[in-house]
């Protein structure tokens, strides 16, 4: 043992690695897709589950160009976060005017909108 490790009680440095990053990754998409099939009755929660998924392709691009030593992957990553405030900005203000048209914003009532 080092004495570093020593003076830490034997513990020693774990490294984070791209399977961590992987885990996270994969936790972050089952949460994305859990909301939005266990939750079917609230839009915003239905677009916090996209921005979850959106944000899980995120962190596999960042932590795939880390460890490629690429830039391509952080930069994907970056478009990604624009289409993702896009999203949540339009689709929030086609919420806000649905609700005051209807005064509800749960999914079986715009369903109804169908042509």
């Amino acid at each position: 043992m080092t004495p570093a490790t020593m003076a830490m009680g034997g513990i020693t440095e774990m490294e984070i690695g791209l399977a961590h990053y992987l885990t996270v990754g994969a936790i972050l998409l089952v949460l994305g897709i859990f909301g939005i099939f266990v939750n079917r009755k609230n839009v915003i929660v239905i677009l916090m589950s996209v921005e979850l998924i959106l944000l899980s392709v995120n962190l596999n691009f960042v932590a795939f160009s880390a460890w490629l030593d690429d830039l391509t992957g952080q930069v994907f990553a970056m478009f990604v976060l624009t289409v993702a405030a896009a999203e949540a900005a339009i689709g929030l203000a086609i919420v806000v005017i649905y609700f005051r048209n209807r005064g509800s914003i749960e999914v079986e009532d715009i369903s109804t909108l169908k042509g």
